[in-house]
């Protein structure tokens, strides 16, 4: 057995760095009882390695393509092409063509073969990296085969996988390639298998695609191809190609496309049979990895092989349930505005304070909702309130609802909570007493104060047992019943005043304008107060000067060498007195927060000084205040001439002064909580500092990678496993690149919803109308609220807003979010700020591109590309 080369049946699981993904797989292929794999066997990566040892020029040119970046296209396209010339000229050395030589004689050295690349980086279970390097079927012959060797070492450089590697950073130092020799099957025909339906997810669904000939027709993107979903022994679904053309190989060597002869373009691939087949051995497949697959097969005298099979990388995981009963999940991070992951740290603190049933998943968390659905009262309770806010999330329960035989109903259950009056109901009469707010803010702020002093004193595992018995307090303030009443309040009255205007005036979205620049909103006054911050700065032009060239975070300590420094300091520290602890994704405990990098907020200055007049914050809110007493007035006039217009005028005055006193309130129990939060935080780094003296962690950041109670055990007793940081690290990088769905089930399966879209210009995008108004702009497409660049006119175009995003709104003209709610936190500042907004627009930041001119219709729901 030589190190340069290894059969199939000698590769061990632990040789990825030997033999690449692909050979990894066929190894263990290879060992599943009754599955056929050709046979075949693998050149190591020590041959590559052997193969460009003494070439220097490699080396040098390796240095700078390391040293690009993926814009850097010409450099790139260049310094490849002269190493896959190096590879192609490289000598193979003696000792990898006498062990080829050796395998070719065992296998028939006459016989026809696949050269297929098999990189390091290559078939993982975190990136497929599928296609990136190339394959040679139908090879004949020692010396074509170790040409063909060459050929497959120089695609590890091809334009399209050194750009695939950048994008995934990988470093391309420490990539080597394994080139697979595996004897060729003929078939009459060959495919792919999914043993999870890649279009929704669903782990019992398997997805077959199947035509004529060779697979690399397939792959190719040369031919169509019938697909057949199959789920537990039944064939649920078909659909059979028009095949015109299919990939042969030829006699002597190579491949040739030939015409299918009419007969066969519309005939079935499979036989009904053969597709059950197939089915059982890619279950068995999937049962010995221990995860769903993605297999190439080929069928050739009524025998299938497998040539392939790969860990699928897109799928969400799957929410993680202690019983084999049908499940249903909704995305908390919809719900709160945040569908970025969360570090395990973030995610226990969240599970230490919700009392749903929650699951995580992804590095999300999901409310298991089986239960509600479950109940007949329960049910229509739930779809009815997530309606109001997201009608995907309505329309995908709906859809689940309706196929009966996936959550049963239980018999009407009279301990259920009756469902409560609807939101258009005339109410119980709810005390219109403003005083209640300042006191439930009075009594927030003690709380804190208090925490703030009693923390000072607490250290090591008393600390922990601290934190655990103020997390108490905190859930009493959070589920305080007179707190949800307050904004539940204005909240129904706001669905009341929609409703009735509507139905006595014909006026949409009355409440909208009636929410503007209310009083006791923290969040918006936080954005507010920026602006303020920059006309502190204004007259200072060093100072200004200085800030657009800052990078570093010392810069506060910087700002008393300039005339106006000290007053920008003192400017900045009482904003982040009284906002610091917040930040884009503040749920998540581990997120910086403002008061840890104040840079974050310096292109905002920056912005509102050039984009607005000395006190333009309280002429904005001024501007709010007029147009919502204005907007008041005209509907209470409008209504007094309708029949008993003076009773309707009446009830509507008590609706608005409800919103009014009551709106800005929605904001503060978060704003209560965030702060908890960085007072927590604050004292579990100063445990990480400890830690990393003692050698147990090596930087502050890596307590984030652990739960609560680990932190603790670690804490207590000063020992840490690394390799479980490293693991959660390289796990967290992996769920950044995943979406989550909004509803999936306990099958995998992802359910999308959609809106009600009548009446809607053609190619209008649509999503929910949450504050109401038609405004053109320049569309700003930012993921990263770091990269916020506007204009003053632009519409802000994003994945998700949280109140961390806020200081943003005020330079704004429109929003539009790909998640979100009537409720959510963007949706209620964007109609406090007179914003027409629309959310929920699926991947509405894929779909229009930065700079574009668009039209926001945030009365009815939808966006054009003008």
């Amino acid at each position: 057995m030589s190190s340069f080369v290894l059969g199939f049946h000698e590769i061990e699981k632990t040789q990825l760095l030997l033999v690449g993904g692909k050979g990894l797989n066929l190894g263990a292929l290879s060992k599943i009882q009754g599955l056929q794999v050709p046979e075949g066997f693998c050149v190591t990566t020590l041959g590559y390695q052997k193969a460009i040892e003494q070439h220097e020029a490699y080396h040098a040119l390796l240095e700078q393509l390391s040293a690009l970046r993926v814009e850097d296209r010409d450099q790139i396209g260049e310094i490849s092409r002269k190493l896959r010339q190096l590879l192609l000229e490289a000598e193979i050395p003696s000792e990898v063509e006498n062990a080829v030589t050796h395998y070719l004689s065992q296998l028939g050295e006459d016989h026809a073969y696949a050269v297929r690349s098999s990189a390091t980086a290559e078939d993982l279970p975190h990136a497929s990296f599928a296609g990136q390097q190339d394959s040679y079927l139908n090879i004949i012959g020692k010396k074509a085969i170790l040409q063909h060797i060459s050929q497959c070492w120089a695609s590890l450089f091809t334009d399209r996988a050194v750009i695939y590697r950048m994008q995934n950073g990988f470093d391309h130092r420490h990539v080597y390639l394994s080139v697979i020799i595996q004897k060729m099957v003929f078939p009459e025909a060959s495919g792919i298998l999914f043993t999870a339906d890649p279009v929704t997810s669903n782990r019992k669904v398997l997805s077959i695609d199947a035509s004529y000939g060779l697979g690399e027709a397939l792959v190719s993107g040369l031919g169509s191809a019938d697909s057949y979903k199959v789920k537990e022994g039944k064939i649920v679904d078909k659909r059979i190609a028009t095949k015109t053309l299919a990939i042969y190989g030829r006699k002597e060597g190579g491949t040739q496309t030939q015409q299918l002869d009419p007969a066969q373009q519309k005939s079935q691939t499979l036989t009904e049979q053969q597709i059950l087949k197939l089915e059982r051995i890619g279950r068995q497949i999937e049962a010995y990895f221990g995860s769903p697959q993605d297999i190439e097969w080929c069928l050739a005298q009524d025998t299938f092989y497998i040539v392939q099979s790969r860990p699928i990388t897109t799928l969400f995981p799957i929410p993680e349930a202690n019983d084999q009963e049908n499940h249903v999940y909704l995305s908390v991070g919809h719900q709160q505005m945040m569908t970025d992951p969360i570090k395990p740290l973030g995610l226990s603190f969240y599970l230490l304070i919700t009392p749903a049933p929650m699951r995580k998943a992804g590095g999300r968390l999901f409310v298991d909702v089986t239960p509600r659905l479950a109940s007949p009262v329960g049910r229509s309770m739930l779809i009815d309130v997530l309606g109001k806010s997201d009608p995907l999330i309505k329309n995908a329960l709906t859809t689940i609802v309706e196929r009966e035989d996936f959550i049963k109903l239980l018999p009407d259950d009279s301990t259920t909570p009756s469902p409560r009056k609807s939101s258009t109901d005339v109410h119980a009469p709810f005390e219109d007493n403003p005083a209640i707010v300042s006191d439930l803010i009075t009594r927030n702020q003690a709380s804190v104060n208090a925490l703030k002093q009693n923390i000072q004193t607490k250290s090591g595992s008393e600390l922990f047992d601290f934190i655990l018995e103020d997390i108490q307090e905190l859930k009493k303030l959070l589920f305080d019943p007179q707190s949800t009443a307050v904004f539940m309040a204005a909240m129904n009255a706001s669905a009341w005043i929609n409703e009735k205007m509507n139905e006595w005036l014909g006026e949409k979205n009355a409440a909208d304008t009636l929410s503007q620049s209310v009083p006791n909103n923290i969040t918006s006054e936080m954005g507010l107060a920026l602006m303020e911050v920059a006309d502190v700065v204004r007259p200072y032009p060093e100072v200004i000067q200085f800030l657009q060239h800052v990078k570093e975070e010392s810069f506060l300590d910087e700002l008393g060498k300039f005339e106006g420094g000290q007053e920008t300091k003192d400017a900045i520290h009482a904003y982040l007195a009284k906002y610091g602890m917040r930040c884009a994704g503040e749920i998540d405990i581990s997120r910086t927060r403002w008061s840890e990098k104040p840079m974050t907020l310096v292109p905002m200055i920056l912005n509102n000084i050039k984009h607005f007049e000395p006190n333009a914050g309280h002429r904005k809110f001024e501007q709010g205040l007029r147009e919502a007493l204005a907007k008041e007035q005209e509907l209470l006039n409008r209504l007094k001439s309708l029949s008993d217009g003076e009773q309707k005028a009446e009830e509507t005055k008590r609706m608005i002064s409800l919103i009014r006193n009551f709106i800005g309130y929605r904001e503060y129990p978060k704003y209560g909580y965030i702060n908890r939060y960085f007072v927590y935080k604050q004292a579990l780094l100063k445990e990480a500092e400890q830690l990393v003296r003692a050698g147990v962690i090596h930087e502050r950041d890596d307590i984030f990678y652990l739960a609560f109670e680990e932190l603790h055990e670690v804490v207590r007793t000063n020992q840490l496993d690394y390799q479980i940081i490293r693991k959660r690290k390289e796990d967290y990088q992996f769920f950044n690149k995943l979406t989550p769905p909004r509803v999936m089930t306990s099958d995998g399966e992802i359910i999308t919803g959609v809106y009600k879209s009548d009446h809607l210009p053609a190619n209008a995008m649509v999503g929910l109308p949450v504050s109401s108004g038609v405004v053109e702009g320049r569309a700003r497409v930012i993921l990263n609220m770091e990269d916020a660049n506007l204009e003053d006119g632009d519409i802000l175009v994003t994945a998700f807003t949280d109140p961390g995003w806020t200081p943003l709104f005020v330079s704004i003209k429109g929003l539009v979010t790909e998640v979100g709610g009537l409720m959510t936190h963007g949706a209620v500042i964007a109609r406090e700020y007179g914003l027409p907004a629309v959310v929920g627009v699926e991947n509405a930041a894929q779909r229009i591109k930065d700079g574009q001119r668009i039209r926001v219709n945030g009365t009815e729901g939808y966006i054009e590309i003008l």
